[in-house]
């Protein structure tokens, strides 16, 4: 059966509420709901969403709740941040009540460091907005998610910051993986942090699809 509309998931998905006090350590930005449903669309026209789907990193939920929306039966958010659960399940009450599927579907919120994940599968969907590596200690966070994902995941669908291709395309290879979709995207991010500067700021990023071996 096939699943509700790139432009249905970004209308359901618009009502994830955001993080009242976010952690700069931590990069804690809301996913913009129209990507979340793009990479979501798109994970079922590849029938990847027919796995078991990971978040890693999930934050307010927002990936984990756009696959679960989008046709996934089993999917589990992991986040080290018990305040970001918190609010991922209050997330899940507001947006799935009503159109989540009934109990032949599953979603799972899990704390837990994605370096050292209790997951035992390697052949789950893996959708991801790692940090981006802005903050000071945060450097190549987001090779830390390919890492994992690689160990866990058949494809993996995961958001970099601008410029980031010719490092994932490296490391996926060198994992015995394959890029085989890559797409740019707009991040907006209103001010959050003290040393934010404009009200909004737009970041330019990158999506990547990843076959692993």
């Amino acid at each position: 059966m096939a699943g509700p509309s790139r432009r249905t998931l970004a209308r359901r998905l618009e009502s994830i509420v955001d993080f009242s006090d976010p952690a700069a350590d931590l990069e804690q930005y809301l996913t913009p709901a129209e990507l979340a449903a793009h990479i979501c669309h798109l994970a079922g026209l590849h029938d990847d969403l027919d796995r078991r789907v990971v978040d890693l990193g999930t934050g307010t939920g927002m990936l984990a709740i756009a696959a679960s929306l989008a046709g996934a039966r089993r999917v589990a958010g992991i986040d080290v941040d018990a305040g970001a659960l918190d609010l991922a399940r209050r997330n899940e009450r507001t947006v799935l009540n009503g159109h989540g599927a009934g109990s032949d579907r599953t979603l799972e919120w899990l704390r837990g460091d994605v370096t050292r994940h209790p997951f035992s599968t390697s052949d789950a969907t893996v959708v991801s907005n790692p940090p981006f590596g802005a903050q000071r200690g945060n450097r190549h966070a987001d090779r830390d998610f390919l890492e994992t994902a690689g160990e866990i995941a058949a494809v993996s669908y995961t958001i970099h910051n601008e410029g980031s291709q010719s490092f994932v395309e490296s490391y996926a290879a060198d994992a015995g993986g394959e890029v085989t979709h890559a797409f740019r995207a707009t991040f907006p991010i209103a001010k959050r942090f003290a040393f934010h500067t404009e009200s909004e700021e737009t970041l330019e990023a990158e999506v990547f699809r990843i076959e692993w071996e």
